[in-house]
């Protein structure tokens, strides 16, 4: 089957995790906010059947790391390195869509701080994290 055509600020496939575990980039709502979108399927279960806490931080990582990407001139293509990061797993999730929401909260001209969450469609927590990001050299 055919990939879907390119849609602005939505990004797919662009690494190999993003490929393995199935999430979306939303980068559209135009405000420094990324979105990391999961159809929790089987294959991103835990021995408990919930979703995986690894995929969860991989979520979270990933939509921080945009937002902190987005903060250098709004640039998408900026890449970033995650420095550290602290995740708290506050509820379960075991099907639907869930979604991550990475903001950048300060920062500087190489190193910037971020905040995120991952909600249920019913907009439940299901998970928090902060992180820091630096920015790569020669970008």
């Amino acid at each position: 089957m055919p990939s879907p055509p390119p849609e602005p600020g939505i990004i797919r496939d662009e690494t190999g995790a993003q490929t393995l575990l199935g999430y979306v980039v939303d980068l559209t709502t135009g405000d420094g906010v990324a979105l990391c979108r999961l159809e929790i399927g089987a294959q991103h279960g835990n021995r408990h059947g919930g979703l995986h806490g690894g995929i969860i931080a991989c979520m979270l990582d990933n939509a921080m790391g945009y937002a902190a990407a987005l903060s250098f001139e709004g640039d998408t293509q900026t890449r970033v390195h995650t420095l550290s990061m602290t995740t708290n797993f506050v509820a379960p999730a075991s099907q639907g869509r869930v979604t991550a929401k990475g903001v950048v909260t300060g920062g500087g001209r190489a190193t910037v701080f971020a905040e995120g969450d991952l909600q249920d469609e019913e907009g439940r927590v299901l998970a928090t994290a902060t992180g820091v990001y630096k920015r790569v050299k020669g970008q």
